[in-house]
């Protein structure tokens, strides 16, 4: 069942993320979708657990979640900067480095037992995500070197730090309700700051596509904390990386994108790479 939950997760975030690809080319601000998909989550999480009676914030929780939404939310910011700034044919291959962080603190801090073939799958699916997101193509001629290494090493960090502290949560037994409503309300808080310093102007479409990310991002979520409290945190990682694919599969059949050789060996090889940490 932990496997199936973080299958959910990377669909639900390649979905989320195939939505940002498209609101790209309509001139909205990521900041102000992201806000509306935090605000909207919060609201819908902290409305469910009022009705179940289940809120029971304690400050471990409040600061354990709220980090993670601002480090989630920080993330997606420093890898979008990055992309305006260098070479977008390495950026997102780059930053998918982040999950090997996650996956030594389980494997060293945690100590989780993973087996040959198991480490194999994960190997496989990391250089999958990798090798899917690389571009050959070079779209960003004007490239300052140094802000965008800035960005992408907050990147890495940004969601390097965020998968420790969502295995830390499952190990402290926390109830994930409880984390999403501290992870969306902290979040929902930074990103507000975030727009008053840009001072970028508000439209009625970032509502409606916000609130679509929002809805999607608590099935995920929910999935994920799931997939970390009930399996293997070094399996879960990689897994989860691999949403990548659903971004490529939908630029192929909404947008007519053409596949390259390499992402059809990347998407064959992440499959072998899950079938591998089954067995």
């Amino acid at each position: 069942m932990w496997i199936a939950a973080a299958l959910i997760t990377m669909l639900c975030f390649g979905a989320n993320n195939t939505i940002f690809k498209w609101s790209t080319g309509k001139r909205v601000s990521k900041v102000h979708i992201q806000f509306f998909f935090y605000f909207v989550a919060f609201v819908l999480t902290l409305g469910f657990a009022i009705v179940k009676e289940t809120v029971h914030l304690n400050l471990m929780t409040i600061l354990l979640g709220a980090l993670i939404g601002i480090l989630n939310a920080n993330g997606n910011i420093q890898m979008s900067k990055a992309f305006e700034k260098g070479p977008a044919s390495l950026t997102s291959p780059l930053v998918g480095t982040n999950t090997i962080f996650p996956i030594a603190c389980a494997a060293v801090v945690f100590h989780e037992q993973i087996t040959l073939v198991q480490w194999l799958g994960i190997v496989f699916m990391l250089g999958s995500a990798m090798a899917i997101q690389y571009s050959t193509e070079k779209k960003n001629r004007r490239t300052s070197y140094l802000p965008w290494i800035l960005r992408v090493g907050l990147a890495i960090l940004s969601f390097g730090i965020l998968g420790i502290l969502m295995k830390t949560t499952s190990y402290l037994h926390l109830n994930s309700l409880n984390i999403l409503i501290a992870m969306y309300g902290g979040g929902s808080i930074y990103l507000m700051i975030c727009s008053l310093l840009t001072k970028e102007k508000w439209q009625r479409s970032e509502v409606n596509v916000g609130s679509i990310v929002g809805l999607i991002s608590i099935v995920g979520y929910s999935c994920y904390f799931y997939a970390l409290k009930t399996g293997t945190a070094s399996i879960v990682f990689p897994v989860v990386s691999l949403n990548c694919l659903i971004v490529v599969l939908a630029g192929f059949l909404l947008y007519k994108e053409k596949l390259k050789k390499y992402q059809v060996i990347g998407v064959f090889t992440a499959l072998l790479g899950i079938i591998f940490t089954k067995l």
